[in-house]
């Protein structure tokens, strides 16, 4: 049976991270424990921000955003990792192998923006406190997030469009645990040339652009913070950042790695371990690095442990 764009492959075969039967245990429960970590740690997030008034402004609206998609692209990619481990054959039908990449690009794509929003908003709220509530009024937050999914949804539409219009005659073993847009042009009987230099143009705007902004935003806010007087304020903001740009150059470090090469010069195994990155570390670390150092987070978890607590004495009694 064949697909509109001429494809004879009805499914696909992902093969995994591993084909060693003694590190799939031990990698199963580590991959199964990370992920439990990711979805209650931005289940955590999202729940506290809903919740808790105080939690009410554009940083956390961003953040609440952001624990949002983390948890819906870790989904995406996850669970049907994990099945590597326990089956002998993991497949994916053509259309499912094509939905996963839809929404995997577009979560990702979209996190690229929201990241680049938030360290817009830490770059006012440091830099030019007094603009603060003019320059992320709502509505403004609102437009910013709205962009971000549109760029998400834009460059989704794109990257799937362009494996969609590519050939797959009998190679069906994906050498990946998800259907990514390098392995997929690999597999393909068809010239890839105009595909790898849409892929290259598209990526590059998504990382290139985010990174130079966001990398500007906290070089403002580093030399700001040079410039407070007081060293525990200038440590706690110092401290701050740099926990949040671990995350951010972990996530676009991995991502420019794996999209801004040639696809002759990405072997499998560092894609897969660059991939690792993007899609199972980041979405874990998140959560905590933006909630650990956070005070604000902290008292919000107190209060509604509290008032758990109290609601469940008082339905006991």
């Amino acid at each position: 049976m064949a697909f509109e764009n001429g494809s004879l492959v009805t499914e696909f075969i992902l093969l995994g991270i591993t084909d060693q039967p003694d590190l799939k245990i031990l990698l199963f429960l580590v991959f199964l424990g990370t992920y439990m970590i990711t979805a209650l740690g931005n289940l955590t997030l999202i729940i506290l921000i809903v919740q808790n008034s105080h939690l009410h402004t554009p940083m956390y609206f961003f953040l609440f955003n952001l624990s949002c998609i983390d948890l819906c692209y870790s989904s995406v990619i996850t669970p049907k990792m994990l099945v590597n481990f326990i089956q002998k054959k993991n497949v994916i039908s053509y259309m499912g192998c094509m939905s996963q990449l839809y929404f995997f690009c577009f979560f990702v794509i979209s996190e690229c923006y929201i990241l680049t929003s938030m360290a817009y908003d830490r770059y006012v709220a440091i830099c030019n406190p007094l603009m603060y509530n003019v320059a992320l009024s709502p509505k403004v937050c609102c437009y910013l997030i709205l962009a971000s999914y549109f760029m998400g949804l834009s460059g989704a539409m794109i990257y799937t469009g362009c494996i969609l219009s590519l050939t797959f005659c009998d190679g069906n073993t994906i050498n990946h645990y998800f259907c990514d847009l390098l392995p997929l042009m690999q597999l393909s009987c068809t010239s890839t040339y105009v595909n790898e230099m849409a892929l290259f143009i598209v990526a590059g705007k998504d990382i290139i652009v985010p990174t130079v902004i966001i990398f500007s935003s906290y070089g403002f806010i580093l030399f700001t913070i040079l410039k407070i007087r007081s060293t525990e304020s200038r440590s706690k903001a110092f401290s701050t950042c740099s926990s949040h740009m671990l995350a951010v150059c972990l996530f676009f470090g991995s991502g420019a790695f794996m999209y801004l090469k040639p696809t002759s010069a990405v072997s499998v195994d560092k894609g897969k371990f660059y991939s690792v990155f993007y899609t199972i570390v980041v979405p874990m670390l998140n959560p905590l690095i933006y909630s650990l150092r956070n005070n604000d987070v902290k008292v919000a978890l107190r209060k509604t442990l509290r008032r758990r607590i109290l609601c469940s004495e008082t339905g006991f009694q």
